[in-house]
């Protein structure tokens, strides 16, 4: 992963073709000879509860987002033109497919902490669990981020484990700190008003000081993996 971050944005693109098994028109590509995903907003399919075109600029909101916090670890993602027109592009992380939430979490279940206080901060209404993945060295990436950050709750997630339990201290620092930066950081990317809930669900978690429990309604992605 030793890249520098800025060269997603201008440094030349290059297709590969698509990855298999991945939701709308998901490439692999390269920039200077690494693996580079890029999501074309060209390649969204349309969605009845987020608006069109947005999903590419929600992946990069989730980045600054995670960046922003220290956690959890999200790929450097950029907005940027390319082959098929604008679109999202994120470091592509090395991984085994076999492993998931569901084959890590008997073993490494505290780690996935931060992954879940970050989507109910992000509102994401799509972690299913191969949207976390290892790395060679160990590290937990979380991916997949185009389902966030609506301005209704929306969060639908398969790491439940923790609903009623205390959010760690340092986490609620960080997600004080953060609130407030939160126009700054994705004003340019989002809606107004889902920049404000944002700013409201990251207040509210560090005050609440406990994770949610799921509901109302369907607070599980399918299909899970």
């Amino acid at each position: 992963m030793r890249f520098a971050p800025d060269r997603l944005g201008d440094g030349a693109l290059t297709v590969a073709g698509l990855l298999p098994g991945a939701s709308n028109g998901t490439l692999l590509g390269s920039i200077d000879g690494v693996a580079v995903v890029y999501k074309p907003i060209a390649g969204e399919a349309p969605l009845w509860d987020f608006p069109d075109g947005t999903l590419a600029a929600r992946e990069v909101a989730a980045y600054r987002l995670a960046d922003a916090l220290g956690w959890p670890a999200v790929p450097p993602t950029a907005l940027r033109d390319g082959p098929m027109g604008p679109g999202a592009v994120q470091l592509f992380v090395e991984h085994d497919p076999r492993e998931h939430f569901f084959t890590l979490r008997d073993r490494r279940l505290a780690e996935f902490r931060t992954v879940a206080a970050f989507d109910v901060v992000a509102n994401n209404a799509d972690r299913k669990g191969g949207h976390v993945l290892v790395d060679a060295g160990g590290t937990l990436w979380a991916i997949d981020h185009g389902l966030c950050f609506h301005a209704e709750p929306k969060l639908r997630t398969v790491i439940w484990e923790f609903a009623g339990e205390p959010v760690a201290p340092e986490l609620r620092d960080d997600l004080r700190r953060v609130a407030r930066e939160i126009p700054a950081l994705l004003g340019d990317l989002l809606a107004p008003a889902e920049v404000e809930a944002t700013a409201i669900r990251a207040d509210r978690l560090a005050e609440t000081g406990r994770f949610p429990e799921p509901g109302p309604g369907r607070a599980v992605p399918w299909p899970p993996v």
